[in-house]
């Protein structure tokens, strides 16, 4: 019989590491698991390692991977034919943005973001669902193969200076919703998270270190990652299309649907300060020259 799984990406730090220990300290309140293995996958097997001791759990694989890497993606895909386990659970957290205009950034930072949160995403996912089918189709709901892609209210409108973030986001919402009637004859359930700002490193990636916290309205919302990972476990066995986390993030989304874009972004420009990136802050300073940590990959995910 082989063995049955959770595979996590980006679970390092931020939504990842809280959905890891999750999973890890779960002893079946949330149906299919516990599992026989826990892939926590991610760049840095240190931080994995870390964290396994961490948690004590010798379930935890720590899998080191770049999924925006063609060859990582391979090895990946190989390992799952060789071992053939039974994928029970595939949480989607890897995910990067960078915070400015389109015109600021290096082309190679847009290539990143659509690779990382749009395409590794359905690549991974197109990897592992044969792995995830079940003969047994007479399983109750909190039994069946579930698919968690996280993405972001970002992704319910427009984002200037936050244009590629939430065009890969407004991707992952499309993707999970038809990906749901897809897999629903094979019993797979996929849910797709939207959260607002969430208490992870992501803003100080985000903005290249120039700033760590949420400013503005933002920093009235921001909700913790343990308790957001909580959250989209239960609405994943419950079986429900879409979670949107926050009651400041439903209010967003139904203000999505019935007012007109320009009017929410005319409103929000007035609204919201400019968060300054880091190679702003050194134009400010009279420092010239291209910011290298603009470049850094965040694989916390959310917003």
């Amino acid at each position: 019989m082989s063995k049955h799984i959770a595979i996590i990406t980006g679970a390092s730090s931020g939504i990842g590491k809280a959905f890891l220990e999750e999973i890890a300290n779960d002893r079946g309140v949330n149906g299919a698991t516990p599992f026989d293995e826990i892939w926590a996958v991610a760049r840095s097997e240190d931080k994995l390692i870390e964290i396994k001791t961490l948690l004590g759990d010798d379930r935890i694989v720590p899998v080191t991977a770049d999924l925006s890497s063609p060859e990582d993606m391979t090895r990946l895909s190989e390992r799952l034919a060789s071992e053939k386990p039974q994928i029970g659970l595939l949480i989607n957290c890897a995910g990067m943005g960078m915070k400015g205009l389109v015109e600021d950034h290096p082309a190679k930072t847009l290539e990143d973001t659509i690779d990382v949160n749009c395409t590794s995403l359905a690549k991974l996912t197109r990897i592992c669902i044969p792995y995830m089918i079940v003969r047994d189709l007479s399983r109750t709901r909190d039994k069946r193969p579930r698919i968690i892609n996280i993405a972001s209210s970002a992704g319910f409108l427009p984002q200037p200076g936050f244009a590629a973030y939430a065009a890969s986001k407004a991707f992952v919402i499309s993707f999970s919703r038809a990906l749901y009637y897809e897999l629903k004859d094979h019993r797979i359930i996929v849910t797709a998270i939207c959260p607002g700002p969430v208490k992870t490193d992501f803003q100080r990636k985000a903005t290249g270190g120039a700033q760590a916290d949420f400013t503005g309205i933002r920093k009235y919302v921001v909700a913790d990652p343990v308790k957001l990972a909580k959250a989209s476990i239960r609405a994943s066995g419950k079986g429900r299309q879409i979670l949107v986390y926050g009651f400041s993030q439903k209010a967003l989304h139904v203000a999505s649907k019935i007012i007109p874009t320009s009017w929410i972004l005319a409103i929000e420009k007035k609204m919201m300060p400019v968060e300054k990136t880091a190679s702003e802050v050194k134009e400010d300073k009279g420092i010239s020259g291209p910011d290298e940590s603009a470049k850094e990959v965040n694989t916390a995910g959310g917003i």
